[in-house]
């Protein structure tokens, strides 16, 4: 019997005994209720079932496993030619990699074609083009809502082909990644978060919705300093199909980034630590000549410690703000220079 078959018979027969001094009509009204709805129940969860099935059909030949001379990572087929788009911190600083796709027997040799590590995204091309490679579809990121269904799709421990389920939890987060070894790499907006597990192995495959559509590539997962600074189990992000395809599609035209889309201010800083080591803003250390700083007349030697209304106590904090921005935005800066409070506008770069 089925797991809904023994809640139903359970709670019907609860049901029987308390009905029992006042006549059996309500009781056997109830039981046959609850029979006529197991069926439902049933059929409910067989179309679920089907509808993961069907979708896995579907994509995971578009997902590929991509080796590295350090590692694995994952990829999603983005063209009939052989563009595969990953992540940059898959890719690292390598240039040749092993991509083993659904219909290859043995890996077949790729190229770096271009890697962003800015919004950590990449594309590599494989040197032969195997029959019967098939893309994916992307959805559209602004039809991703809370509470759908998703299959996170990729090689997660090596595990090729691995299949996991969760929800869209939220959408919008900005997030500013761990490097290995300490300090943040890339910061990147409007990322969807997901309780599908992501693995280490899963970067640069698939997040895909139930129409079989991949509507973000999992990048990370959170981590939890109460735990040693490990996953936070239920927590990843993925980077939205709209960017992906932004980013990839300018690669795969041009051989490069041309429209990043990201607001700068034209330097490079440093975080600056109070007389107690708390996070007390963000020193410039270079102003870019001709650049939003340098034209808002920001000075090396400045300290940054707000940017329109968000108050900046780190460099990360920093990039978070920024990457919420677009290049052309008018905003404030708030700076100290020389222990003075100072207030300029500014007119924020691209990236």
């Amino acid at each position: 019997m089925s797991v809904f078959a023994c809640a139903a018979a359970l709670l019907a027969g609860c049901s029987a005994l308390s009905d029992s001094g006042s006549g059996s009509g309500s009781g056997e009204k109830e039981t046959a209720s609850r029979q006529a709805a197991e069926p439902a129940a049933v059929a409910q969860a067989d179309d679920l079932q089907t509808a993961y099935q069907r979708v896995i059909k579907s994509v995971l030949p578009s997902v590929v496993q991509i080796q590295t001379g350090s590692g694995l990572g994952s990829g999603v087929v983005y063209d009939a030619k052989g563009h595969i788009v990953t992540n940059a911190h898959v890719v690292g600083d390598e240039r040749t990699f092993r991509v083993t796709t659904a219909n290859s027997e043995d890996p077949l040799a790729a190229t770096l074609v271009y890697s962003y590590p800015e919004q950590d995204l990449a594309v590599v091309r494989l040197d032969q083009v195997p029959d019967g490679l098939k893309p994916a579809a992307f959805g559209d990121s602004a039809k991703v809502e809370v509470g759908q269904i998703v299959l996170a799709m990729g090689s997660p421990l090596g595990l090729s082909s691995s299949v996991t389920q969760g929800i869209v939890s939220a959408t919008g987060r900005t997030v500013s990644e761990a490097r290995t070894g300490g300090g943040t790499g890339a910061t990147i907006a409007n990322m969807v978060q997901t309780s599908a597990a992501i693995n280490p192995g899963n970067s640069g495959g698939a997040l895909v919705n139930l129409d079989g559509r991949v509507i973000g590539i999992p990048t990370l997962a959170a981590t939890d300093p109460g735990l040693g600074d490990s996953a936070a189990p239920g927590i990843g992000f993925a980077i939205p199909a709209s960017m992906v395809r932004t980013v990839a599609g300018q690669i795969v035209e041009d051989g490069r980034v041309t429209d990043s889309g990201r607001a700068a201010l034209g330097i490079t800083g440093r975080t600056v630590v109070d007389a107690e080591f708390q996070p007390a803003g963000v020193a410039v250390v270079e102003v870019r000549s001709g650049g939003a700083a340098d034209k808002a007349g920001i000075r090396t030697g400045d300290v940054i410690t707000g940017l329109g209304d968000t108050d900046i106590t780190t460099i990360t904090s920093l990039a978070e703000a920024l990457a919420e921005d677009r290049p052309g935005e008018r905003t404030t800066v708030t700076f100290t220079r020389e222990g003075r409070e100072r207030t300029v506008e500014v007119t924020l770069d691209e990236q």
